[in-house]
């Protein structure tokens, strides 16, 4: 089974895309809207498995430097410009 990518941004004019139908694999109910998408799905999909990565070592950049084998600085550089970009995704209220 192929597994298709989810495409964050426009092909056409790299705008920000929304969700406009959901549908139940189970019973085939479909849900239709315009519905962005979370602030972590609009992350390439790299930057969501590095969450995720960050997550699962207990949210421990020490950890983390480790099992990737770069340095602390490195790690931390790559957090506070992953935390920037989140930022900018981010509607303020």
């Amino acid at each position: 089974m192929q597994h298709h990518k989810l495409p964050i941004a426009c092909p056409s004019c790299s705008g920000s895309l929304h969700v406009s139908q959901l549908t139940c694999p189970s019973c085939s109910t479909q849900v239709s809207g315009n519905y962005p998408l979370p602030v972590l799905l609009r992350l390439p999909a790299d930057e969501q498995s590095f969450i995720l990565q960050f997550f699962l070592s207990g949210g421990s950049l020490k950890e983390m430097a480790s099992q990737t084998g770069v340095s602390y600085p490195t790690m931390r550089n790559r957090v506070d410009d992953l935390i920037e970009k989140i930022k900018q995704l981010t509607p303020t209220e």
